[in-house]
């Protein structure tokens, strides 16, 4: 079946209604209550930790409308990432690797948002990484990584890079 279409998201668990809502919200962000959008799926996500992968790519696709943040998006996405900076969340890989890639998405947009919880949020991180009680090698080799990702302005430098997609390429 392989990864859905930049249109397509998996939304079938929630009412007609809803998946009415979060289609126009994909569409024509404008035409609907951003932060009623960003409830559900922030509610949805918190509840089902598989799905807050979609609603990364949910709200990253609705924050980049007209290439403008939303900033009826930025408290709920930050709630999100908050709640995968906590350290049962840490212990768990793909919840690692969600925080990780949504950061990489939209963490510089954030930042510029409200640069004081992206300051709170790197602080759990830390904390996650420098206290490591059942995180796994990977995990805190991706904590790492955003960590220095942030320090040299949300771009990979070359020799971070070398570092950590050496391996990966070899």
């Amino acid at each position: 079946m392989g990864e859905p279409s930049k249109e397509e998201y998996k939304i079938q668990c929630f009412d007609a209604e809803t998946q009415q809502l979060l289609k126009t919200a994909l569409k024509d962000p404008g035409a609907v209550d951003l932060e009623k959008v960003a409830n559900v799926i922030v509610d949805h996500s918190l509840q089902d930790s598989v799905f807050s992968k979609e609603a990364g790519r949910m709200c990253y696709a609705i924050i980049q409308v007209n290439n403008m943040p939303m900033m009826a998006l930025v408290n709920p996405v930050y709630d999100c990432l908050f709640r995968l900076a906590q350290p049962d969340s840490l212990s768990k890989e793909e919840e690692v690797d969600c925080l990780v890639l949504q950061l990489h998405r939209v963490g510089e947009q954030l930042e510029k948002m409200n640069g004081q919880r992206m300051d709170e949020l790197f602080v759990l991180i830390r904390d996650g990484f420098l206290l490591p009680a059942g995180l796994s090698s990977l995990a805190q080799l991706l904590l790492l990584e955003i960590i220095e990702f942030r320090a040299a302005g949300w771009k990979t430098t070359p020799a971070a890079h070398k570092y950590y997609y050496s391996e990966v390429s070899d």
